[in-house]
């Protein structure tokens, strides 16, 4: 199954930025989309971890839920996904405590995270 999916990159090495270009159409600077199957946008997931450098990405596509989307996050982002109530929203952490979390040494593995919106 395919579908349409999202990648919004911030502060990734041009060398990614290219990258991304070679299978997705770049809207505007930073947002990709395309329409994939799940083997390949996982393909293409793994490319974007390895590239990522000190940069954030978040990916989003369609699937078949009630929300109809998911999407996952890598890198630090003032930007966090909570749960509550069985719905996916957005929090914000305090400007200086993300100051603080850049500071951290970064784990693209510990960093990745999935949502999924049910």
């Amino acid at each position: 199954m395919s579908g349409l999916m999202v990648v919004a990159v911030e502060n990734v090495p041009p060398s990614l930025r290219g990258r991304l270009a070679v299978w997705l159409i770049e809207i505007r600077a930073g947002i990709y989309i395309g329409n994939f199957s799940v083997r390949v946008r996982e393909y293409i997931w793994d490319h974007i971890i390895a590239g990522l450098g000190k940069g954030n990405v978040v990916m989003a596509w369609s699937t078949n839920n009630d929300a109809g989307y998911e999407f996952r996050t890598a890198g630090l982002n003032r930007r966090i996904p909570r749960e509550m109530d069985g719905i996916m929203l957005i929090s914000f952490l305090p400007e200086q405590i993300n100051s603080q979390s850049s500071k951290l040494k970064r784990n693209s593995k510990k960093s990745e995270e999935i949502y999924k919106v049910d």
